[in-house]
């Protein structure tokens, strides 16, 4: 049942990611928005998930389904290794750095904004 629930939830999570994408599309450019758009959204979901585990809201499934499954499918550090390499690659060193304090530094801060709206 557990394996079911992180299946269910990854399978959401990244169907949640290529929504994203897909919408965010028409306006891409050179800095990756959808990458860094998806990891904020999931990093706000997993600090409220978070902050509703360590009060013991949530059931062990609910967990599985929503923080390992859900906001694993959902966030994205592989994409964002690649497109951040990629930019590197190309020269754009300022996009590159940005992509990397923007997405570490706003990702840390929607950790703890989840957590906050989860108490």
């Amino acid at each position: 049942m557990n394996y079911l629930a992180v299946f269910v939830g990854g399978g959401l999570g990244s169907i949640c990611r290529y929504g994203i994408a897909k919408a965010v599309a028409p306006w891409q450019s050179t800095f990756p928005y959808a990458t860094l758009f998806a990891n904020v959204l999931s990093c706000i979901v997993l600090g409220f998930f978070v902050a509703q585990a360590l009060k013991g809201n949530l059931s062990d499934s609910v967990k599985l389904l929503v923080m390992v499954g859900f906001c694993g499918g959902f966030s994205t550090f592989s994409t964002f290794s690649n497109e951040t390499f990629q930019l590197l690659q190309s020269g754009n060193f300022g996009v590159a750095g940005l992509n990397i304090l923007g997405n570490v530094a706003l990702c840390l801060g929607c950790i703890y904004l989840g957590m906050l709206l989860g108490k």
